[in-house]
């Protein structure tokens, strides 16, 4: 291999939306072991953004924080200025903030729909919009947005998270295309079930969600959220650099099969048509 620290992202700024807690939390771990220099982003106060930033220099990682709606283009131009004096130009940029709402279709209101499509979708287009130029005059930049199973699939009760999951892999194809030409390659991750705190509830022993998960991932588990650092480095490093427009689904086998076979399925079955 001619370049042995294909996977280091040292000297890089990455800016991880989202950054504070759950999957956006250890991306942004992954990249800051990796080397990179880490803006952790969040909105829902400064106290949680402080502690994610001391969690990272706990653990020897070079981190900031800046709180901001990503919704908000006005705010998002302001902070991305901000960033670019303060700490540097942003080389990697993870749109990973998001929200989920459990609502019915027909039960949703307008208003509740629009919020999941903004936070979900939108504002990954505002924050690359706002920082693909950058990348374009240096020659070059990754941007990795987080998508979902719910990309591909469809589920009760979710149908704004998945259209606007659904969105986001046609944006990624979409800013893939138009970018690649300047040097900057756009992916992006599509997690399965994790084991967030969000899901703690959920992954208790007889609970059906977690029966549901359990059996229908072929790795037998739900995701811990390091099972993403790997994918986000890859993605944020020169070791992708001729990789764009891809979704890497990390998921435990999911969409790879229709269900997790039993025991008794996976034994050896004598063919059809075979004489006994």
């Amino acid at each position: 291999m001619n370049n042995p620290d294909i996977f280091g992202l040292h000297g890089k700024t990455a800016l991880v939306t989202g950054g504070s807690d759950g999957l956006g939390k250890a991306i942004a771990m992954g990249l800051g072991a990796a080397g990179a220099q880490l803006v952790i982003n969040g909105n829902s106060s400064q106290s949680k953004i402080d502690e994610a930033v001391k969690r990272c220099e706990d653990a020897g990682l070079r981190a900031v924080g800046f709180r901001f709606d990503v919704t908000d283009e006005a705010a998002v131009v302001a902070a991305a200025a901000n960033i670019e004096s303060q700490v540097g130009p942003v080389d990697i940029l993870v749109n990973n903030a998001a929200i989920i709402r459990r609502t019915p279709l027909l039960e949703m209101p307008l208003e509740e729909w629009e919020r999941v499509i903004r936070t979900d979708l939108t504002s990954a287009f505002v924050v690359s919009k706002t920082v693909a130029p950058q990348m374009i005059k240096r020659g070059g930049g990754k941007i990795i947005n987080i998508c979902s199973l719910m990309s591909e699939l469809g589920r009760d009760s979710v149908g704004a998270y998945a259209a606007a999951k659904g969105g986001l892999k046609m944006l990624t194809r979409s800013m893939a295309t138009e970018w690649a030409r300047y040097g900057i390659q756009v992916n992006g991750i599509g997690p399965g079930y994790f084991a967030t705190e969000q899901t703690r509830l959920l992954r208790t022993d007889g609970h059906p969600m977690n029966d549901f998960v359990v059996s229908r991932t072929p790795a037998g588990r739900w995701g811990e959220p390091e099972d993403l650092q790997g994918a986000a480095i890859f993605l944020a490093s020169a070791a992708s650099d001729f990789v764009t427009g891809q979704v890497l689904y990390v998921d435990g086998g999911i969409l790879a099969t229709i269900g997790r076979p039993s025991e008794a399925e996976a034994r050896p079955q004598p063919e059809i048509g075979a004489q006994f």
